[in-house]
């Protein structure tokens, strides 16, 4: 693959140059959910669509779907995220629906969920409502989706079933499908003779001269008549081209009656009217296969605008779970604001141009720009969020914050009057990083310390203070009290020139009085 714009293109994987290893997804096609196979894989009650040789449409004449999907109607900017329910949605996850939902917030457009659950045998129950809530809590409302399908029929894949077999029997009735009449075995016969010949294993080479009429027990092959070079732009990559050696006869339906993502998200993408794809980096090698099938469905493809990866703390690699690629819910658990990882997960891959670094949702909206994403991979600094957040609680007032800490208090507050509480919260905010730090921040507010002789000693310690020295500190702490206004710039004059006259640290002093009053340092 080549970039046209002299940026530097991504390497592609094998299956895009020469070792044709995409093939492997035959063998895959075959295997697991087949033995799975019965007369009817259906429960429309439980949410699964059903599956039969009878749902097998054995007529050219096109549903209103095929028909509004080609007739170029759409005017709307709309855009979707559609993950697959096969665990927790992560942080390249969200940001990728962060992005989408910007594009279309800002162009007065329409945003949609659908959930790709066509791979039953990975999907993990549990994982569409953590979608769902995941999104909801973000504040990324969809427009249409599981729960408000409306005008776009049902945004389950598995609930559409019928709608890809309708554009499978187009393709078959234009010669450009065909049923793949292989065992697994004999498809690896093909592979090791291609080894053997020192040559790329392609299924084209061995495509069957007389394929059976498909019924839905086979899988349905597209039919790559004449391979071919194919360029396109990206929103963000440039213009980018691959060649010829990119194409094969891939699967479009698996033997278990539920389509591969290349052909389903296609025909979902079509019949919605998206018009915008934002999608990650590795979808770049797979690119010229899913224009070979625009091209077959006959069908405009919408724009691509491809996100960078994030890497981890170091910058060297993708992030990974180990680097803190976590449910993103779990940021909520730990106290960090929805405004915050909105902020955060929008810089990570977009430059806004400008020093400005804390973004409120609205200023976002305002003033995201897909040019403005970069295609160098995106740094992910835990420390930042952390910062970030610290930010946003500052930014917040004391009456919004406290309506957002009410989990967060010490058991030992909840007799208190809450101008009492809030006035406390004032004082420890311009401390906190996360909402669940203020439990250990404020409950001396609400109790008696404890005295910690062993804290105290090794304070004495660090400090090299001798006891002699810090009584004396502390009784001039407690004469700087009584003269006190206690006003902040009154006390913070009076302790550092405590500490200058005594030729002491502020540290020193701090520490020793924090032990004192709150039994911590």
């Amino acid at each position: 693959m080549e970039n046209q714009n002299n940026q530097t293109a991504p390497q592609q994987p094998n299956d895009i140059t020469s070792s044709g290893t995409s093939n492997n997804a035959d063998v895959e096609d075959r295997q697991g959910v087949t033995e799975q196979r019965t007369e009817s894989y259906s429960r429309y009650d439980e949410g699964v669509a059903q599956v039969t040789t009878q749902n097998i449409p054995t007529s050219t004449a096109e549903s209103s779907s095929l028909t509004r999907a080609t007739s170029g109607e759409i005017s709307i900017v709309r855009t979707r995220f559609a993950p697959s329910p096969t665990g927790f949605l992560h942080i390249g996850g969200v940001r990728t629906a962060l992005f989408a939902w910007l594009i279309a917030k800002q162009n007065n457009g329409e945003f949609v969920l659908r959930i790709e659950d066509t791979d039953k045998a990975r999907e993990v129950e549990g994982s569409v409502e953590q979608i769902q809530e995941t999104l909801s809590w973000l504040g990324l409302n969809w427009d249409f989706g599981p729960d408000n399908p409306g005008e776009l029929g049902s945004c389950l894949q598995s609930m559409r079933l019928q709608h890809y077999y309708e554009w499978g029997r187009k393709l078959i009735d234009r010669g450009l499908a065909y049923a793949d009449p292989y065992t697994t075995e004999q498809l690896e016969g093909f592979r090791a003779e291609a080894i053997s010949n020192k040559k790329p294993f392609l299924y084209r080479d061995y495509r069957p001269e007389n394929p059976p009429i498909w019924d839905g027990s086979q899988p349905l092959r597209l039919l790559v008549k004449e391979p071919k070079a194919y360029a396109w732009h990206d929103e963000v990559r440039g213009d980018l081209s691959a060649g010829p050696e990119a194409l094969d006869d891939f699967i479009l339906i698996k033997t278990d009656g539920y389509p591969t993502y290349n052909f389903a998200h296609i025909v979902d993408d079509a019949e919605m009217g998206i018009t915008h794809i934002v999608r990650a980096d590795e979808f770049i090698a797979s690119t010229p296969r899913f224009l070979s099938l625009y091209e077959a469905l006959e069908l405009t493809p919408p724009k691509f605008v491809t996100v960078p990866p994030i890497l981890g703390p170091t910058g060297s690699k993708k992030l990974s779970k180990r680097d803190g690629a976590k449910d993103v819910l779990e940021y909520r658990d730990e106290g960090f604001l929805q405004s915050t990882v909105i902020n955060f997960l929008a810089l990570l891959g977009w430059n806004p141009g400008t020093e400005q670094e804390m973004f409120t949702v609205q200023e976002l909206i305002d003033t995201f720009d897909v040019a403005r994403i970069q295609s160098s991979g995106a740094r992910f600094d835990p420390k930042r969020i952390e910062w970030l957040n610290g930010m946003h609680i500052r930014a917040l007032s004391t009456d919004d914050l406290y309506e957002k800490v009410s989990d967060y208090w010490h058991p030992a507050s909840a007799n208190f009057p809450i101008e009492f509480k809030k006035s406390v919260l004032e004082l420890v905010k311009e401390r906190m990083k996360t909402l669940n730090e203020l439990s250990d921040i404020s409950w001396y507010f609400f109790k008696d310390p404890t005295p910690d002789e062993a804290l105290a000693t090794l304070t004495l310690d660090e400090t090299k203070l001798s006891r002699e020295r810090a009584l004396a500190l502390l009784k001039a702490s407690i004469e700087i009290c009584r003269e006190s206004d206690f006003t902040i710039q009154g006390l913070h004059d009076a302790f550092y020139a405590l500490s200058e006259k005594e030729h002491s640290t502020p540290s020193e002093l701090f520490k020793l009085l924090r032990i004192v009053m709150v039994g911590g340092t």
